[in-house]
């Protein structure tokens, strides 16, 4: 995709793509590893009632359904930064999480070189629950 396609109100929504139990143990396991995201047996007790993805496996999830539909054979070089993130509900094994990606805004920097996308992410599970929302910015 190139930076004159994605225009302000340009939305791309993905397949579902599949969230195991095994995943969500080895994320945690070397990046986030609290007990709720890591431990099968207590999580059961814990306040969530079962395994839990972190959120930030949740937001990698979101990059990589983003990468995959959006951005890859574009022209996007990195991003200056995420103004937001929240948490809507947990990601649990076995949902199914399909992307929302929306451009919200669409500028070239300064010297002209470079464009700038203002873009909400979104993640929805299965049962059509907002699980993730994400705005940040891509240079391309």
């Amino acid at each position: 995709m190139r930076f004159v396609d994605l225009i302000p109100g340009f939305v791309v929504r993905t397949q579902p793509r599949i969230v195991t139990a095994k995943e969500i143990v080895e994320f945690a396991s070397r990046y986030d590893p609290q007990w709720f995201h890591t431990d099968v047996e207590r999580a059961r007790s814990g306040r969530w009632k079962g395994l839990i993805a972190s959120g930030w496996h949740t937001c990698a999830i979101a990059m990589e359904l983003t990468v995959r539909n959006v951005l890859s054979d574009s022209e996007a070089f990195g991003s200056p930064g995420i103004d937001s993130v929240k948490w809507l509900h947990p990601v649990r094994p076995d949902d199914a999480v399909a992307l929302r990606f929306e451009v919200l805004r669409s500028s070239k920097s300064p010297s002209g070189r470079t464009g700038i996308l203002l873009s909400k992410s979104e993640l929805w599970n299965q049962s059509e629950r907002q699980v993730l929302t994400l705005q940040g910015n891509d240079a391309i």
